[in-house]
């Protein structure tokens, strides 16, 4: 199953797997803005595949900048995180810098909190 959240939003049915992806990834907050990156749109989509051993899954993600300091820590993180769910066999991590990231991409609540609304 293939998730592109710049296309098809991230108001979607999900799986129970997802459904637990989606919760972990709003626990995990960039060090420097006090959002959730899954709020913040940093999470660009995904892909699941169920293997005899669980679902393999490759997030695509990007950061606020390419120059962003949390570079070296906020995809392992993300990584680690969703590879701990029960039922996830293995995660890879595609950091992408296309489309470019833009505060659009944000969910309303974001942009509340951070005091663009």
């Amino acid at each position: 199953m293939t998730r592109d959240f710049l296309i098809d939003g991230r108001d979607q049915d999900f799986s129970p797997l997802e459904e637990q992806m989606v919760q972990v990834v709003k626990t995990i907050y960039d060090p420097e803005i006090p959002v959730p990156i899954w709020d913040l749109g940093l999470i660009y989509g995904w892909d699941v595949e169920d293997t005899e051993n669980g679902a393999d899954v490759t997030v695509r993600m990007t950061l606020t900048a390419p120059n962003c300091p949390a570079a070296e820590t906020l995809p392992a993180e993300v990584e680690q995180t969703i590879n701990a769910l029960d039922g996830v066999h293995h995660v890879t991590l595609d950091l992408v810098f296309t489309p470019t990231y833009s505060m659009e991409m944000m969910s309303e609540e974001a942009k509340l909190t951070l005091g663009f609304m």
